[in-house]
């Protein structure tokens, strides 16, 4: 039975390295995947998944219009696909981890997710709290803080490195904006 799966955690956890290592053994078994990431996050240029440690791919991009079923359905026609991975998952809207979801149910493809769980104020995104309300998997990836607990959190900073507490939701950017904490060093530095 195919499921979906949401794998989450704060930034620089490695998500992207495992999904791209994912798809990398689909690949060596002579098996296909497709992969999507959100269009909008375009740091190592539209469509291309990378990761810190400099592997990276090709990619389908998503936003929050595109019919995901009516690309799946596409590309499975193209050459049947033994798995969907969708990296920065947390910009899924609700409809769309649905309609994964019926890609999983009804397609009988695995679905891999992988994303945030919240924003730098501490709330969740749309697409993370539909997965996790819906997914058959729920795995965490874990990072560390600089005091070596277990980072869930994430706050923005600006160059200087002053935090910011308020703002969109979303803002593009990786170590040179965001710095993934432990929840008391966190709330610290939010003022929680």
């Amino acid at each position: 039975m195919a499921k979906l799966y949401f794998s989450y955690s704060a930034m620089n956890a490695g998500k992207t390295t495992i999904l791209l290592q994912a798809s990398h053994n689909y690949g060596e078994r002579g098996m296909t995947t497709l992969l999507l990431t959100a269009r909008l996050d375009d740091r190592a240029g539209a469509g291309t998944i990378a990761s810190r440690i400099g592997l990276s791919s090709d990619a389908a991009t998503f936003d929050a219009q595109t019919d995901l079923v009516a690309v799946i359905q596409q590309r499975h026609e193209e050459a049947p696909l033994s798995c969907v991975l969708v990296d920065e998952a947390q910009f899924l809207t609700a409809a769309q981890v649905w309609a994964l979801a019926g890609v999983a149910d009804n397609m009988k493809i695995p679905v891999m997710c992988y994303g945030l769980r919240t924003d730098f104020q501490g709330n969740l995104f749309e697409g993370s709290a539909t997965l996790l309300a819906v997914a058959d998997n729920l795995r965490e990836i874990r990072t560390i803080c600089h005091c070596g607990s277990k980072a869930t959190m994430v706050v923005r900073q600006t160059e200087g490195g002053d935090v910011i507490r308020e703002g969109d939701q979303i803002e593009i950017g990786g170590n040179d904006k965001y710095v993934s904490l432990c929840r008391k060093h966190w709330s610290e530095v939010m003022g929680r």
